[in-house]
């Protein structure tokens, strides 16, 4: 569910991402785990901020990605 709303969000203020999926891909999951130490999803990156927002924090994303 918070993986759609991410997208959702992204697509309706045309914010370019990209998609792993940790259930079929190891080393998405590998990497994740090693960036957050959970299996929370979503798992989102923004470039230029240190953490990463886990689940789907609109105040949050709002801030890292300047909206």
């Amino acid at each position: 569910m918070y993986c759609k709303m991410a997208k959702d969000y992204f697509n309706a203020n045309n914010v370019p991402y990209e998609e792993f999926n940790v259930g079929t891909d190891v080393e998405a999951r590998k990497e994740m785990l090693e960036l957050t130490g959970q299996m929370g999803v979503p798992v989102i990156t923004v470039e230029g901020e240190t953490e990463p927002v886990i689940g789907f924090d609109k105040p949050r994303l709002v801030k890292a990605l300047g909206l």
